[in-house]
């Protein structure tokens, strides 16, 4: 499930927005993540891609700063109790596009803290990951640059939208692990409130609204049947809440 939000963010933009957009990225799939129970956290990061020969290209900054309303670092998630790290959007780069393996996820060979808030890897921590012959580096920035993007006016305008968003991209990896032979491993899945969702959408069919949000057809906390968003199907009182909390 972690390996499939990012590759199904990927192909419903399928180009429809550009190519930079690590941060609306990394915010929505923040989202998704979190409504199935799965804590991601966002990482400011500076990225060094090497070449077989040699060469090397920077992108992102440990001091990353915006030009009006675009952010000039780069960023990713990590998810803390599987211990992977999520590029989203690494195929900005023209070098990794070329390689056309779709979205950069690896595990972290760091100790991470669970339970720790923020930022989860210490500044100046390296995750090295292969993708063909490149080699690519990512150096964790500070804290100062995580608040660079969470406090900054553009980021909080947009808040419900990423959540939003990022509501309908669980629910259709929610809908898409129900299918043969992926239901089995899914409700395997360390995640208890990813349980509790399947339990509760069984086979029930989904569509989109007006407003293009997923709706699962289902009873409410009446009893009533209708057309619910996944943040709105009634689940048991011992559910973990979603992702982030607050």
């Amino acid at each position: 499930m972690e390996l499939l939000l990012p590759h199904l963010w990927v192909s419903i933009v399928d180009g429809s927005v550009p190519a930079n957009v690590c941060v609306d990225a990394c915010l929505t799939l923040r989202n998704a993540y979190g409504q199935l129970g799965v804590r991601a956290e966002l990482q400011p990061v500076d990225l060094v891609i090497r070449s077989r020969n040699g060469d090397r290209i920077r992108y992102g900054s440990l001091k990353p700063s915006w030009t009006g309303t675009s952010w000039n670092g780069h960023c990713v998630l990590v998810l803390p109790d599987s211990g992977r790290i999520v590029d989203a959007t690494v195929e900005q780069f023209d070098e990794v596009r070329e390689i056309g393996a779709g979205p950069m996820i690896g595990k972290v060979a760091l100790s991470v803290d669970a339970t720790q808030d923020g930022g989860l890897m210490e500044p100046g921590a390296q995750v090295v990951l292969q993708r063909g012959d490149l080699v690519l580096t990512y150096t964790v920035a500070g804290p100062e640059a995580l608040a660079s993007i969470l406090d900054h006016p553009e980021v909080v305008a947009h808040a419900d939208g990423h959540r939003r968003t990022g509501v309908n991209v669980a629910s259709l990896a929610l809908a898409a692990l129900r299918g043969e032979g992926v239901h089995e491993r899914a409700v395997q899945a360390p995640y208890p409130r990813l349980r509790a969702l399947l339990r509760a959408v069984g086979d029930t069919a989904y569509e989109p609204d007006e407003g293009r949000d997923i709706r699962f057809r289902l009873p409410d906390t009446d009893g009533h049947e209708r057309w619910l968003r996944l943040d709105e199907i009634p689940l048991p009182p011992a559910t973990p809440a979603a992702w982030p909390r607050s």
